[in-house]
């Protein structure tokens, strides 16, 4: 038998955010790390903390979000994918384990993020998709939308893209990219960068509808930003269209 040692692993996981309320385990309501907690406890017997590389909003998703945490136990990472893949909901499952180095933190460790927010452009809703995108029915204009990127990208202090309640005083981050596709019905907005303010994305997002629809014109984007002034940006999308797509450490940085 392998003796036991306090390894540090990190694991990603994803997770369908609609019955959850974020990431962090809340006082009343269900989160996803109380639920990968339970899961945990269920395979080692114990409740182990663990650290989250970033904190999502009620009803937003992961295609891949990072834990890491301490664990003394021999089970070899391949072992472990399916045996809390067993123990947790159909709405959450582990993509991959690896071992890191000891006092390896999943947030404090990350250089980066990717988010995508999925546009379900056309005049039909699809049930299939409820709270999985944002609906939008009415045409888009992804020229402009593009324009409008240019602004986001660089180093900016971005406080006209925070939410009022942030407690965060450094609001300077690093925009690598920022773009708007299509493909079909589906119109994607990727942002990838090394931090993000609180609503910082859906506010990205609620602004290029602005664009879109010539409430506001490309160009104004970079003067809201300069302003750095809340009321100056556009609306806050909904949350159920946002994903976090992607976590980079300093392994896998793409820039």
């Amino acid at each position: 038998m392998m003796e036991k040692k306090i390894r540090t692993l990190l694991l990603t996981i994803a997770y369908d955010g609609r019955r959850y309320h974020g990431f962090q385990v809340q006082k009343n309501a269900v989160s996803v790390a109380q639920v990968f907690q339970d899961g945990l406890e269920q395979v080692f017997g114990k409740r182990i903390p663990i650290k989250g590389c970033s904190r999502t909003d009620a009803g937003v998703h992961a295609n891949a979000f990072c834990i890491s945490l301490e664990l003394e136990s021999a089970i070899d990472c391949e072992r472990m994918i399916p045996a809390l893949n067993t123990r947790l909901p159909a709405d959450i499952a582990v993509l991959d384990c690896r071992e890191v180095p000891q006092g390896f933190h999943a947030r404090y460790d990350c250089v980066g993020k990717e988010y995508l927010y999925r546009i379900l452009n056309r005049v039909a809703r699809d049930p299939f998709l409820d709270h999985l995108v944002l609906h939008y029915p009415y045409p888009l204009d992804l020229s402009s939308m593009n324009k409008a990127c240019e602004a986001f990208l660089g180093t900016h202090d971005f406080s006209a893209f925070c939410s009022a309640g942030s407690d965060v005083e450094d609001r300077v981050r690093t925009i690598h990219w920022a773009n708007v596709t299509r493909e079909g019905d589906m119109v994607l907005f990727r942002v990838a960068g090394d931090g993000f303010l609180y609503n910082m994305v859906r506010i990205m997002v609620g602004t290029l509808l602005e664009v879109s629809r010539g409430a506001i014109q490309p160009q104004e984007v970079e003067k809201m930003i300069q302003s750095r002034d809340r009321e100056q940006a556009g609306t806050t999308a909904p949350p159920w269209g946002l994903y976090l797509n992607r976590v980079f450490y300093p392994w896998d940085k793409p820039w």
